[in-house]
């Protein structure tokens, strides 16, 4: 009974212009799930509004985490109704600078800022100096870490590190977007269609006057993130204590988008 191969439905079923097989079939799984009671109508009416939201209560997404309830399918809510979208690791990517970069960064997973909240550290002076930061000056490094990585599997591919050597987030996203074999998937291009974020890209968020962050795409499922991250902490800051692996991350939150290295 579980259709474990149907994509997402980029029409919202809300939406006129929705499929009405994709409603029977939303309608079928919920039913099948314990939601109901819902009829097969094809037709996204409030009975079936209902049942999503008993859904949503009762199931979390595809990573454990609680679903909005709200009564919208989403692409979190329909891949745990679902299960289209598994959580894809390293190896789901073809294997590149990028995918070998990120694994470097999950081995630095736990690197802390000695003392904490000063940007400095034995592992984190090392991060800066990577893109010529003076480590005395405590500056941000997100960035920094995220150059790091590729130029340590550069190195082992004994290839060119291609990412521009800058520090500021929104200097590299400017970098990247002129260079001929990176791809750029702007935000807004991500949350209609999640499956163009691959593990291994790069996220790039700009929090406005001039400040932003980024960090690697470790996994995906549905809309939600795993990414690894330097300069964070639990809670999200671009300014925290260390190289964290955070699953809190959507990729409606990633205002600028995700920047491709997989060419290398």
């Amino acid at each position: 009974m579980r259709d474990i191969a149907r994509p997402f439905p980029f029409v919202p079923l809300s939406s006129p212009a929705a499929s009405a097989n994709d409603i029977r079939a939303l309608q079928g799984q919920l039913g099948a799930r314990g939601c109901g009671p819902v009829r097969t109508s094809g037709k996204f009416d409030d009975a079936t509004v209902l049942a999503v939201k008993r859904f949503q209560i009762r199931f979390s997404d595809m990573i454990g985490r609680p679903l909005a309830v709200d009564g919208i399918v989403g692409p979190l809510t329909w891949h745990a109704l679902f299960g289209s979208a598994p959580v894809m690791v390293v190896n789901a990517s073809k294997p590149s600078l990028a995918t070998d970069a990120l694994e470097f960064a999950l081995a630095e997973v736990g690197v802390l800022e000695v003392p904490p909240h000063s940007n400095r550290g034995p592992r984190v002076d090392q991060y800066a100096r990577a893109v010529g930061l003076d480590p005395e000056e405590g500056l941000p490094w997100c960035v920094a870490f995220v150059y790091w990585c590729f130029t340590q599997a550069a190195e082992r591919a004994t290839k060119k590190n291609p990412l521009p050597k800058t520090a500021g987030v929104l200097n590299h996203w400017r970098a990247a977007s002129k260079l001929a074999k990176v791809s750029i998937v702007k935000g807004a291009l991500a949350v209609e269609n999640p499956g163009l974020v691959q593990p291994g890209f790069l996220f790039a968020m700009d929090f406005g006057g001039g400040v932003g962050h980024i960090g690697f795409v470790a996994a995906i499922a549905g809309a939600q993130l795993v990414t690894v991250e330097g300069n964070t902490g639990p809670d999200g800051t671009r300014e925290g204590i260390g190289v964290c692996r955070r699953m809190q991350r959507r990729l409606s939150n990633i205002n600028l988008g995700f920047i491709n290295y997989s060419a290398f």
